[in-house]
């Protein structure tokens, strides 16, 4: 695999991730922070990519499956699901 690409799934896994987290952190509202945990999945996906194709990196590839179950809750919750959520 390319360095290059894995560099910048890397970087974008870690910022997407960063920028979603400050999103969330703001509490804009519902539909917001939904597209903020979209956001948070696409950063999974990226980051599950670099863990299992770089070297040493599979631990990272790992948390990122547990999280990627856990920002598809929050898309569910937020995006897709008519009930509202709890306080």
């Amino acid at each position: 695999m390319s360095d290059t690409i894995l560099t910048a799934l890397q970087y974008y896994g870690a910022g997407a991730a960063t920028l979603a987290a400050l999103i969330v952190s703001l509490n804009l509202g519902r539909r917001i922070t939904g597209w903020a945990f979209v956001l948070f999945v696409t950063s999974s996906i990226a980051l599950i990519g670099w863990g299992f194709l770089a070297e040493d990196s599979e631990g990272i590839g790992w948390q990122n499956v547990a999280l990627l179950v856990i920002n598809a809750v929050g898309v569910w919750r937020y995006l897709i699901s008519k009930h509202k959520p709890r306080d």
